[in-house]
C-alpha cells in the first residue's frame, strides 16, 4: 500500500483505541515498562503533535515527555493525526523536517518513525486495556520492513531507545513480528501484569 494510506490506515486504528481507553484503565501496566496506561496516552498524544508541527514544517515549542492529555484524549489524538495526514499529502516525503529539538531529518525516516511509534503504541495501549488490537498484517508486515530499515542494531538493547529484538517464529504475524522487533514481547497481550 502506498504512504498515505499506511498513515491513515494506522493513525485511524489508533484513534479507535485511545477512544476505547476509560479512565478506570488508567493505573494499568502496559508493555512499556515505565508506563501505565495513563503514562502511554500522555506519551502518545504529546509526541503526536511534535510530528504535526513537524511534517508542517513547523517545531513543537513545548514538551511532549510533560503532556498530560485532556479527558478526551481520542479528540486530541485525532486532530493530530489527521493533520499529519494531510501534512504529508500536501507536502510529500523529498523534504527534510524537524523534529522537536533534534535537527532536521529525511522526511521518508520521519514518516517511517511516525507509523512505527503509533503502529507499536497502538498495540501496547490495546493489550493493556484488553482491547483487539486492530491492524491488518499488510500493515504490519509494511511498518516491520520501514522498521528494519529505519532502526539501526546500536539504538537496541540494554539501556537503549528499543528493547533488544525478541526471538519470535518467522511464521507468527506480521504484528508479532514487529512488536518483537522493537523489543517487545508479543506474549504480553495475551497474560499481561494486571
Amino acid at each position: 500500500m502506498d504512504e498515505i494510506e499506511l498513515l491513515s490506515g494506522v493513525l485511524t486504528k489508533t484513534t479507535t483505541v485511545v477512544a476505547g481507553v476509560g479512565e478506570d484503565r488508567w493505573r494499568l501496566p502496559t508493555p512499556c515498562e515505565e508506563f501505565s496506561v495513563h503514562d502511554l496516552m500522555n506519551h502518545m498524544v504529546g509526541w503526536i503533535q511534535v510530528f504535526e508541527a513537524g511534517c508542517h514544517g513547523r517545531t513543537y515549542e513545548g514538551d511532549p515527555a510533560e503532556y498530560i492529555c485532556g479527558h478526551d484524549a481520542a479528540a486530541e489524538f485525532a486532530k493530530a493525526a489527521n493533520s499529519i495526514v494531510a501534512g504529508w499529502e500536501e507536502h510529500g516525503f523529498d523534504r527534510q523536517v524537524r523534529i522537536s529539538g533534534s535537527g532536521m531529518m529525511p522526511g521518508a525516516m520521519v514518516f517511517n518513525m511516525t507509523v512505527m511509534e503509533y503502529l507499536a503504541h497502538g498495540w501496547d495501549l490495546a493489550s493493556a486495556t484488553g482491547q483487539v488490537s486492530p491492524y491488518a498484517e499488510a500493515e504490519a508486515t509494511d511498518v516491520l520492513n520501514l522498521a528494519k530499515v529505519t532502526l539501526p542494531p546500536e539504538y537496541q538493547g540494554e539501556g537503549m531507545a528499543f528493547g533488544a529484538i525478541v526471538p519470535v517464529s518467522d511464521r507468527a504475524p506480521a504484528i508479532n513480528r514487529l512488536i518483537a522487533f522493537l523489543g517487545r514481547d508479543p506474549a504480553w497481550a495475551e497474560s499481561p501484569a494486571q
